[in-house]
């Protein structure tokens, strides 16, 4: 590598980034096309916090939906019952989903694959019920009233209230998501986690501790989903029981797989792909829940490691083809 190339790497990712805060204006500017890019930044960074458990740790967790509702109602809670600022509530949802995430992790994180999903399902229906029959968390009606995002700083004022002045602040959401995902997967948690999930005995002659590790990532991914959570709150203005819908669950699953694991940007891929056609090819609601569902099993069934997987496919195609030519001319060799 010459000493060039980094610098170009870095200013190739710069003009990404820049093309990425004026694609809203790109493709037209119009509300709709505002809602659509704000709902992709926020969910994808909802995903990504599913991605490092399913990518990583090679867990189906079906919890994580809690924790992004965790965000939102430490977030209308807040904003609403004590009428703190933004920060403070950006704050409250991180801790709030650090503490349901330790709780449930030391309980989950016990199990392993069936079992686990089956355990993190039961822990977001038992979650869905506080929330609909506890008063205090607006009960079936919710709670309402959620103030515009103010993150203003001193004289500068960081206000928005529309989806065009929104999406500043879920680009960048998104931004620092992908950043914190990338730096995990290089740094030492990342590698033992992947360790832990490739070759556990190997972790534990090598001295790692696995359920440590797989409750650190099962933290910083609930850290995740819950931040995407607080931005959405604001967002919608009104948070209920429907954020633990079927709906979200599957859009998080199907995002994380659709394009394949350990993809840094797949999770963005599989939201953009989704809500794209939801926004502007739209069947109905129940059209679009049963696109949604026949996208999940499709990849699922057809190429459970994702898309990129079909391309891998093509390239391993001819060599798989030249070894079994030797093997077929060996004596005794089936036919």
């Amino acid at each position: 590598m010459t000493l060039a190339q980094p610098y170009a790497r870095l200013l190739a990712v710069g003009a990404l980034i820049v093309l990425g805060f004026v694609l809203p204006r790109l493709l037209g500017g119009s509300s709709l096309v505002y809602d659509t890019l704000v709902a992709i930044a926020i969910f994808a960074a909802m995903s990504y916090g599913l991605d490092i458990v399913l990518s990583d740790l090679g867990e189906i967790s079906l919890v994580h939906v809690a924790f992004f509702a965790t965000g939102a109602y430490a977030t209308a809670i807040l904003s609403v019952t004590y009428g703190l600022g933004a920060w403070v509530a950006l704050a409250g949802a991180v801790l709030a989903a650090l503490a349901l995430a330790l709780v449930l992790g030391l309980i989950t994180l016990r199990t392993r694959e069936f079992a686990f999903s089956l355990v993190t399902y039961a822990a977001t229906v038992v979650c869905m019920n506080i929330a609909a029959n506890t008063d205090f968390l607006g009960g079936s009606d919710g709670i309402v009233g959620i103030p515009p995002l103010d993150l203003s700083i001193g004289p500068l004022a960081l206000t928005a209230a529309r989806s065009a002045q929104f999406w500043p602040y879920a680009y960048a959401l998104l931004l620092v998501t992908i950043y914190i995902v990338h730096r995990f997967r290089r740094s030492r948690l990342g590698q033992a986690a992947l360790m832990v999930h490739m070759n556990p005995r190997l972790a534990t002659m090598c001295g790692l501790d696995g359920n440590r590790i797989r409750l650190q990532v099962f933290l910083l991914s609930a850290v995740i989903s819950a931040m995407a959570g607080w931005l959405y709150a604001f967002q919608r203005a009104y948070v209920g029981t429907d954020l633990f819908d079927t709906y979200f669950l599957v859009l998080m699953l199907t995002s994380v797989i659709l394009a394949g694991r350990r993809i840094l940007l797949g999770p963005l891929l599989g939201t953009a792909t989704l809500l794209a056609q939801k926004s502007f090819a739209s069947f109905g609601a129940y059209g679009d829940k049963l696109v949604l569902g026949v996208v999940l099993v499709a990849v699922l069934c057809l190429c459970p490691r994702g898309l990129a997987s079909l391309r891998l496919r093509q390239r391993a195609g001819p060599v798989a083809a030249g070894a079994e030519t030797p093997q077929a001319q060996l004596p005794g060799a089936r036919t």
